[in-house]
């Protein structure tokens, strides 16, 4: 092998450069290795910090990942600025959750609802309060729900940003793709190139995404439960932000969210698609986005078109993501988070070092279903 590390990462999304970057922060030799990394899923994300506005029925497990990983989300944005020199745009402004109609408005009371049992920071408004809140917002929206506590960030910045960070603190990057594991009969021992190179590692983190179970050389009972769902996303652009907060909508029973970066862009998303590998922008994802935000913020339509993108959310069975050691000695999981890698990733690079509790390291055990495969 021609080089060694102690740890390598298979995956440069923000999950992946997350792990990295700290992995690197405590002295640790480590290495990513992805063909073009910071250009996948992390790409196309709108970034939303929003736990408590994204809170289901059946989803607890994940609310409680999710408020533990906003928890560290200011820390980890200074640290990040501080080793990269980069603005993140951080916001926390808070989410604005807003109703169009009778029937959506009666799903935000249940929400509203759901979310005051758990004892979650949340405010009702009125159709009034949430255009007092936010100009732009159609006359139509009939009532609100503000979770002041929710943030926001632009991925494409937190990405380069862990670039930079990373090579300043002495962290590797092997710009090729990943053919297949390294293994002895006990553990893992590394990666094989597509170059046909080897590439040695005390512990490899697999943080490939939508791509994490196609890797060869896994064991059966190893290979993660990870598909793609594809989601399209719009951006567009103005001279100044035309929303302060991020803003959510239920149109006719359909989601949509707008939000506002702090050069003017606005970002419409998203779709959510179970069509495998597929990448392609359509045109009929791309109206109902535009059709659905419009309703919500009439004057999007009057927006410079900037940019049109489709990612691939790495989903699991059970909609928690696989973060921890495997069952094959010396291999670890970063992966499906779906919807939540950038909100989950200070917390995932914590749980791959070991720094964020048993109850946690335990809601989100890729050992959850070996055990059972």
């Amino acid at each position: 092998m021609t080089h060694h590390f102690d740890v390598l990462v298979i995956g440069g999304g923000i999950v992946g450069l997350s792990v990295a970057w700290r992995t690197a922060r405590r002295g640790l030799k480590v290495a990513v290795v992805d063909p073009a990394p910071a250009s996948g899923a992390s790409h196309a994300a709108a970034g939303m910090l929003a736990p408590v506005s994204e809170v289901t029925y059946t989803e607890e497990p994940l609310l409680r990942l999710g408020l533990a990983s906003l928890e560290r989300w200011p820390a980890f944005a200074a640290e990040l600025t501080a080793d990269s020199g980069h603005d993140l745009d951080y916001r926390t402004d808070g989410t604005l959750d807003v109703a169009f109609g009778a029937d959506d408005l009666a799903v935000l009371d249940d929400l509203a609802a759901f979310v005051d049992k758990l004892g979650l920071p949340a405010e009702r408004l009125t159709g009034r309060e949430c255009r007092r809140l936010e100009p732009m917002l159609a006359p139509a929206v009939r009532g609100g729900l503000l979770a002041g506590a929710d943030a926001w960030v632009d991925p494409r910045r937190v990405t380069r940003a862990l670039l930079a960070a990373l090579e300043r603190r002495g962290g590797a990057q092997v710009r090729a793709r990943v053919a297949g594991l390294e293994t002895t009969a006990e553990a893992v021992t590394g990666v094989r190139l597509a170059s046909g190179e080897t590439v040695g590692a005390a512990r490899v983190v697999l943080a490939a995404g939508a791509w994490s179970g196609t890797l060869e050389g896994l064991p059966p009972e190893v290979l993660p439960p990870v598909r793609p769902i594809k989601g399209q996303i719009m951006r567009l652009r103005s001279p100044t932000p035309i929303l302060r907060r991020c803003v959510r909508g239920v149109v006719h029973g359909a989601h949509v969210y707008l939000v506002p970066r702090g050069d003017g862009e606005t970002v419409v998303g998203a779709t959510q698609e179970e069509m495998g590998f597929d990448t392609r922008v359509t045109a009929g994802g791309l109206w109902e986005l535009l059709r659905d935000a419009r309703e919500l913020v009439p004057g999007v339509t009057e927006l410079e078109l900037a940019d049109v993108i489709a990612g691939l959310r790495p989903g699991t069975p059970d909609n928690l993501p696989l973060v921890g050691p495997t069952a094959l000695p010396g291999l670890s999981l970063a992966t499906g988070h779906h919807r939540g890698g950038v909100l989950l990733a200070p917390l995932t690079a914590d749980l791959c070092s070991g720094e964020a509790g048993p109850e946690l390291s335990a809601i989100c055990s890729p050992l959850r279903f070996q055990e059972h495969s």
